[in-house]
């Protein structure tokens, strides 16, 4: 095999939640990479690589070939999962695109679904509308990982089939059933990012004229820094940065 590829932090925090010996599905595969990177670290015996878009597929193609790697990695021009035949992967892998658009590919077809083992996800928008439909779904989030890139935060999840012990509480599908128990740092980052940004809207809402829909945005803000206090108050966040919550 030639060089090994690197991935980025958030490709890499993909990989890292495959579990070692599965045979992967990599949907919306773009450049190949995460298919490469597991194959040459031996992390997974072969993988199916699909995409919607023949361009990206094309350089797959040729990072594969130039990878040595033409036996282990199979490359398919598919929309979702439409081209998968059952029992030819036991994880899928889906990164890289907007949580409804991931939504319509994994209920598109859930005969073929629920035939892997494991799910891994990076949703990029709707991060808790996308766990909600998950425990839908009959899906529990038995890890996550959250990474912070350029500035940007992207969450990770592995969900399995089985309904967890209880259903997800809002702060829970906002933030990561996972990522609060393990009072993720990154996590942190993050709410302390989205805690600031509400203490501007809130201070640029104290100017605005009155109406309708003023009245309607700052109830919605207090709703969602309610559950930034409750999120905090589980990662004990007042003490480690000292907050005024109040």
């Amino acid at each position: 095999m030639n060089r090994q590829v690197i991935l980025s932090a958030r490709m890499q925090a993909v990989a890292d939640l495959v579990t070692a010996g599965n045979r992967v599905c990599d949907v919306g595969c773009d450049h190949g990479y995460i298919s490469i990177y597991l194959v040459q670290s031996r992390k997974a015996p072969c993988v199916l690589a699909m995409d919607v878009n023949r361009g990206p597929l094309q350089r797959a193609s040729e990072h594969v070939k130039a990878a040595g790697l033409e036996k282990y990695i199979t490359l398919r021009l598919s929309d979702g999962l439409l081209a998968f035949r059952k029992g030819e992967a036991d994880t899928l892998v889906c990164a890289g695109m907007g949580g409804r658009l991931m939504q319509r590919i994994l209920e598109r077809e859930p005969d073929k679904t629920f035939s892997f083992r494991e799910l891994i996800l990076q949703p990029q928008s709707e991060i808790g509308t996308f766990r909600r439909f998950l425990e839908k779904m009959g899906y529990s989030i038995e890890d996550e990982d959250m990474i912070l890139e350029e500035g940007k935060f992207y969450p990770v999840i592995r969900a399995v089939r089985g309904k967890a012990e209880r259903p997800m509480t809002q702060v829970q599908a906002r933030f990561g059933p996972v990522l609060l128990e393990k009072k993720h740092p990154v996590l942190m980052k993050f709410l302390k990012k989205e805690w600031n940004s509400c203490l501007a809207i809130r201070a640029e809402l104290a100017h605005a004229e009155e109406g309708g829909r003023m009245e309607k945005r700052r109830k919605e803000l207090e709703q969602d820094m309610g559950y930034l206090r409750q999120a905090a108050g589980l990662m004990g966040m007042e003490e480690i940065y000292g907050y005024d919550y109040n």
